[in-house]
């Protein structure tokens, strides 16, 4: 696979990034052949991850940085990596599992959506480090996978 296009940018944990977040990468994947339901897959997607740096890896503080890297590749599939530096998953197991959430005000389906929204997801975390989840999704051509 050869890199197509790619963007890197960061911004700061606060609610109102998660919409300019979504616009960005769905911006760029826009460039893809793919349609409207899955582009607001994929903006459903990065609110998700986003939220989930915001609201877990840095417990609401508005001064934690994300950092999001989208990279589309030559067979047409999209590669997004959302990373937080705050405080980590604990048992990371546990936090894919559907329906936890380490706040019981919260559903705890972020992950499960992600999860079934892409075709590939990996989460690394590190306690006091922070949490990057990668996303990755290929896209149709016609009637057949676009796979290289």
């Amino acid at each position: 696979m050869n890199v197509k296009n790619y963007a890197r940018f960061e911004i700061m944990s606060v609610p109102e990034n998660v919409a300019l977040a979504r616009s960005c990468v769905a911006a760029l994947v826009s460039q893809l052949n793919c349609t409207l339901e899955d582009l607001e897959e994929i903006k459903l997607v990065v609110s998700e991850a986003v939220s989930n740096c915001i609201i877990h890896g840095y417990e609401h503080r508005r001064d934690g940085k994300i950092s999001i890297l989208v990279t589309i590749y030559d067979n047409h599939t999209v590669e997004i990596t959302i990373s937080d530096f705050g405080k980590g998953i604990e048992d990371l197991d546990k936090a894919l599992q559907p329906s936890f959430s380490t706040d019981p005000a919260r559903m705890g389906l972020g992950m499960t959506f992600m999860k079934s929204f892409m075709d590939e997801m990996e989460v690394n975390s590190v306690p006091n480090e922070g949490t990057s989840v990668r996303l990755r999704r290929s896209f149709l051509i016609g009637d057949q996978e676009a796979y290289a």
